[in-house]
């Protein structure tokens, strides 16, 4: 049994080495039975959640997809886009046994001894698109956060099957598959939303050309206050679609001041977010909008984002249609793997990274 003391690593080198290098991740320091958070993950004040700031009546829409062709239903979704840049779908076309199938997974990777994960990790990945690791960026980080996940990043079923963990590789893989209708019939109706009435292949490209799910796991932590399990970041994608646990601990920034709102887990439902991808591409008319995770002391959490991309190579601008109907870009294009490239090189920091593409 690992002794239970405050700081049992003299310094950030063997902090270091134990959850980075060994592959333990904050999962081994969670069950090492730690009284105090060590100092690596105590974060600055001003990005630890104050309770105060919480909006309790404020809630993100709650959007029924079992009718998605309805206008009324087409009206909510752009409008949940543009206001909130998050909302709930309930009766989507993903089977709850596939949702329920994932979830078990993401707990037998995880369940995994250290050893075997670090196979994924980094430095012994046999390839850049299936990655463990922990915190967000740790060598961009002073703080680091308080979650482990493995990263896969879809090229081909015959990749997936040779490369992903076979713990977790059908589950996946069946829960991508079964997603892409839902995600197919959201950026129908948003891109309907903006005038653009037809996906072409080069739309389609820039709307979904590539796909990544990570597995996330949040273990209970000694001093939640102290840390986040995600810092304050908007997504670089298109849209995710994410799938959360009964547990809870995802805030979303409300629309007025340094406020933010729960996002409360509901049985079956996915949870939706523009990413910076899908609010250049929009010229701004759809919002990516600032979320975080808090680290909770009595509960293991996870969840699993399925990020919906352009491809690396694709230039994203505001699209064609809204530029040639008058309106004035307030973006420019940029290539899509440099703006990814450009989110990865720093912490976690808000909205910043979308000045990138600005004009």
């Amino acid at each position: 049994m690992a002794p239970t003391l405050a700081e049992p690593f003299g310094d950030s080198s063997a902090l270091t080495d134990f959850v980075i290098n060994q592959g333990n991740g904050v999962k081994g320091l969670s069950e090492m039975g730690l009284r105090a958070l060590p100092k690596r993950y105590i974060q600055p004040l001003e990005e630890r959640m104050c309770m105060t700031n919480i909006l309790a009546q404020e809630t993100i829409p709650i959007i029924d997809m079992s009718n998605w062709e309805d206008p009324q239903v087409a009206k909510s979704i752009c409008d949940a886009a543009s206001k909130w840049g998050f909302f709930q779908i309930v009766n989507h076309a993903v089977p709850f046994k596939v949702l329920e199938n994932v979830k078990d997974a993401t707990y037998r990777f995880f369940g995994l001894p250290a050893e075997v994960k670090n196979k994924y990790s980094k430095e012994h990945s046999s390839s850049n698109n299936v990655r463990f690791g922990t915190s967000f960026s740790p060598q961009a980080e002073k703080a680091l956060e308080w979650k482990d996940y493995l990263s896969l990043f879809y090229v081909s079923e015959e990749e997936a099957s040779a490369l992903w963990p076979p713990v977790c590789r059908e589950q996946v893989l069946d829960y991508m598959k079964k997603s892409e209708v839902v995600i197919k019939q959201l950026l129908q109706v948003l891109m309907k939303g903006l005038n653009v009435n037809e996906i072409d292949e080069t739309k389609k490209s820039l709307l979904m050309g590539s796909v990544r799910t990570n597995l996330n796991y949040y273990p209970i932590c000694p001093n939640p206050e102290l840390t986040v399990g995600v810092g304050r970041h908007s997504d670089v994608s298109t849209l995710t679609i994410l799938l959360q646990d009964e547990i809870g601990g995802l805030f979303v920034r409300g629309n007025q001041g340094d406020n933010w709102i729960h996002v409360p887990p509901i049985k079956g439902s996915l949870v939706i977010n523009v990413g910076d991808a899908l609010q250049i591409l929009s010229n701004g008319h759809y919002r990516s909008v600032e979320h975080r995770v808090v680290a909770n002391g009595s509960k293991n959490r996870i969840s699993v984002p399925i990020f919906v991309n352009p491809r690396p190579g694709d230039m994203i601008g505001p699209l064609p249609e809204l530029i040639e109907s008058g309106e004035k870009p307030i973006y420019k294009q940029v290539l899509y793997s440099d703006y990814v490239k450009h989110f990865f090189r720093k912490a976690h920091d808000g909205k910043k990274t979308v000045e990138f593409a600005e004009l």
